[in-house]
């Protein structure tokens, strides 16, 4: 399954009944495994979680820590970015060079590398004192 199919496909589970903004997620691993997320609204404000985070989560609980490309779906007139969290999440698992492609459900797409999605991103090198 494409990275498009497994994203649009778990972008039908999302729960937001809320704000009604879905949102699906797929990351495949170095180890070419596709993981999925969908965003998960919650009543009280800001306890949902990212379509991104979701995926991140389905992927390390299978014993995997390393993205190799990962793809968002939203039904938006211009592809959605991954919010600030999300990018720090998807750079924890991924190198500067890896794509993250944005796409809407009509088609239009997006895609940055890692390092263009989220520059001077803070990492283990800022932790080598501690």
């Amino acid at each position: 399954m494409s990275l498009l199919e497994a994203a649009k496909a778990v972008r039908e589970n999302a729960h937001a009944p809320y704000s009604n903004f879905k949102v699906g997620a797929a990351l495949r691993t170095s180890a070419g495994v596709v993981h999925v997320g969908c965003n998960v609204e919650n009543i009280a404000y800001p306890e949902g979680t990212c379509a991104e985070a979701g995926a991140i989560a389905a992927m390390c609980a299978s014993g995997e820590r390393e993205i190799a490309e990962a793809l968002v779906i939203a039904d938006a007139p211009l592809p959605v970015t991954p919010c600030g969290g999300c990018r720090q999440k998807l750079a924890e698992f991924s190198g500067p060079d890896v794509k993250i492609t944005m796409m809407t459900m009509g088609g239009e797409s997006l895609t940055m590398t890692m390092a263009e999605l989220l520059p001077g991103a803070f990492g283990a090198a800022h932790m080598e004192n501690t």
